[in-house]
């Protein structure tokens, strides 16, 4: 199965707003978002209990995020190879420098994004060949690929549209589950388990501040959490 839509709304010199879904077995545990690494106080993202790592993390004080989608083309990764979750957490730390610091060689393969003041940038890596892409200004929809894609025709134009992050997160209330790869929120059910949506996330950063929505249930309008955080002093 494949995991994950995003929608970053990014130009230079305004706050990014993103929007990130996740999607995975309900049965595999993870955190809500926190500051979960100890080493990095100003680092917010949810965590993967069973890998360690994170599908979306954002720095507060530099007003940088990052995220990891899964990609089609070698769905499982080789016995040894790094996990997909360590990659967010190395962008975020050395920025577009991040291939230098990882062996990609038998990673299962991804779509990468970077969100900066300066930049949006995507990776791609198709279990071979990594490929670099610099967005422009706009808003923009990134997805695991195959069906997925056909959420850019269902949902780009709402998110487009949108005036506010709330007006964000008002898109995904009453869209209930459906077995279909293109809907925005999914559960697709099989004799040994279940995948679904287990989390969305709605945020605005800039440089010093994060403001986060979330919920486990984005469909339903009472179980979303708000929290803004602020960059710890030095």
């Amino acid at each position: 199965m494949r995991v994950c839509t995003v929608v970053v709304r990014w130009e230079p010199g305004r706050p990014l707003w993103l929007a990130a879904v996740r999607d995975e077995r309900t049965a595999r545990p993870f955190d809500d978002p926190d500051a979960w690494w100890p080493d990095r106080p100003d680092v917010i993202g949810g965590r993967d209990r069973v890998a360690g790592g994170s599908w979306c993390v954002s720095d507060v004080s530099a007003g940088t995020s990052a995220l990891v989608l899964n990609r089609p083309q070698r769905p499982v990764a080789e016995p040894g190879a790094a996990s997909r979750g360590v990659l967010p957490l190395l962008a975020l730390e050395h920025g577009a420098r991040w291939p230098a610091h990882v062996e990609r060689a038998g990673m299962a393969s991804f779509a990468l994004l970077l969100a900066t003041p300066a930049a949006l940038t995507l990776w791609t890596y198709d279990g071979t060949s990594l490929s670099e892409d610099e967005l422009p200004s706009g808003t923009h929809m990134v997805t695991s690929g195959g069906g997925e894609d056909g959420k850019a025709a269902r949902y780009l134009a709402g998110f487009t549209a949108g005036r506010s992050t709330d007006d964000w997160r008002a898109l995904f209330l009453g869209h209930r589950p459906q077995d279909d790869p293109a809907a925005l929120v999914v559960r697709h059910e099989t004799s040994e388990w279940v995948y679904a949506t287990v989390f969305a996330q709605v945020f605005s950063s800039a440089p010093g501040t994060l403001r986060l929505t979330y919920s486990r249930t984005p469909w339903l309008d009472g179980t979303w959490t708000s929290t803004t955080r602020t960059a710890s002093p030095r």
